[in-house]
């Protein structure tokens, strides 16, 4: 699918401007702490959702803690619901793995085949996603409905445009493609560890928690994929050979947010899932 965008053989050059060397420090600490949080996440999906779905099918959804779970009479929302559930952990577990060149260069089968399913699942999960959206409806009323649809239809259109690259072997198209694939498949992650984020260090600033709504939370629907989308365009363009000074506003750029993205882990992971694991 693709490659973690740089380690020792990485896109940027190896050269000893600091600039190039701090965006490689600075891409390397985004990585770490989105592999440790997107493993955190799976590891509850894994133990609150799959063992009760094992046992009670799509039943299981009653009383769990989602947006849109079981409701009597509604199979193809419940299944919708129940595949949604069941998929995201291949997109949480399966996205930061397609992001290592160890993985593609040692065992290239498997990560073909990951990335397969990677983008099966995250196709699925998202027309599954849409569905719910608009027949159950979700948090957050109407603008939550718009935030959440656009990126249902950004994970369509990307891996629409990362296989076809694929299938034609323009594999440096692909590789960009399916790495916006990524950040617009994650942004229920992106989601998650941007409010914890916020709760931990202003205690709530801008969120109206009764009815989930509030500036904060506007803000946050567009950006939980529209930012790290943005973070990515930025990082190609460094890659087709920038100014000193703006290698060194990129890294400074992605140092505070992955900062911030770490703020939004540990508050996730204390405060959100485990206590329910």
């Amino acid at each position: 699918m693709t490659d973690f965008p740089l380690h020792a053989s990485g896109d940027l050059p190896m050269t000893p401007r600091s600039g190039a060397k701090a965006a490689r420090y600075a891409v390397a600490l985004w990585y770490v702490l989105a592999l440790v949080g997107h493993l955190a996440f799976l590891a509850y999906i894994l133990a609150v959702f799959y063992p009760p779905i094992a046992a009670h099918g799509t039943a299981a959804l009653e009383g769990m803690h989602l947006p849109a779970g079981f409701r009597e009479g509604d199979i193809l929302g419940n299944l919708a619901a129940t595949g949604h559930v069941l998929l995201a952990a291949i997109v949480i577990g399966g996205g930061p793995l397609q992001l290592l060149p160890a993985l593609r260069n040692r065992l290239p089968r498997f990560h073909r085949a990951l990335g397969r399913t990677y983008v099966m699942a995250a196709v699925i999960s998202a027309i599954g996603g849409l569905y719910m959206v608009w027949t159950r409806g979700t948090l957050g009323g109407v603008i939550s409905h718009l935030t959440i649809s656009g990126d249902g239809v950004l994970i369509l259109v990307f891996a629409a445009l990362a296989t076809y690259h694929a299938v034609g072997r323009r594999f440096a198209a692909h590789r960009r493609w399916a790495m916006r694939l990524f950040m617009a498949a994650s942004a229920v992650w992106f989601f998650r560890v941007g409010l914890m984020g916020w709760m931990a260090l202003t205690g709530g600033v801008g969120i109206d928690f009764e009815s989930f709504t509030g500036p904060f939370l506007y803000v946050l629907g567009f950006a939980q994929y529209l930012l790290p989308l943005a973070m990515l365009e930025w990082y190609f363009r460094t890659q087709r050979g920038v100014s000193e000074g703006e290698l060194l506003v990129f890294s400074g750029t992605l140092t505070v947010l992955s900062l911030y993205m770490a703020v939004g882990i540990f508050a996730a992971t204390a405060g959100m899932w485990l206590p329910r694991m």
